[in-house]
């Protein structure tokens, strides 16, 4: 079955950088639309950074856009997420989620953590100001 996991998270300062992979198995990469979110205590799942199959592009929350972005290894089955001059505000578990895609399928709201259903065990940052 599908299975992805995130990778790389720890402490880092204000304004450093980190970089998160996340690792799918179990079916065929090409096919699922790959996202980034986090949730900070007390908080909701908040949207980050989706990239879609066939070529349904990158789209990033206005949060992050600017400091973090993505990239994808198919020949790996990774997806990286860089993450650049980070604030305290930033300290979060941060979750790796997938979702499959038919060409030419229906819409669906990329941003909302309910339309994925594969979900990493997330990866803890925290960003010391």
């Amino acid at each position: 079955q599908v299975q992805v996991a995130e990778s790389g998270g720890g402490l880092v300062q204000a304004g450093g950088s980190l970089r998160l992979s996340c690792r799918f198995s179990g079916s065929t990469f090409g096919d699922y639309a790959m996202a980034w979110f986090r949730q900070a205590p007390g908080k909701g799942r908040e949207f980050l950074v989706v990239i879609r199959p066939f070529g349904g592009g990158t789209s990033f929350a206005d949060s992050v856009k600017g400091r973090f972005t993505v990239s994808k290894e198919n020949a790996k089955y990774l997806v990286n997420l860089q993450m650049n001059s980070l604030k305290p505000e930033d300290t979060a578990v941060y979750y790796c989620a997938a979702r499959r895609e038919q060409l030419f399928g229906a819409g669906y709201d990329y941003a909302s953590s309910g339309s994925y259903n594969h979900w990493g065990q997330g990866a803890q940052v925290t960003v010391s100001s």
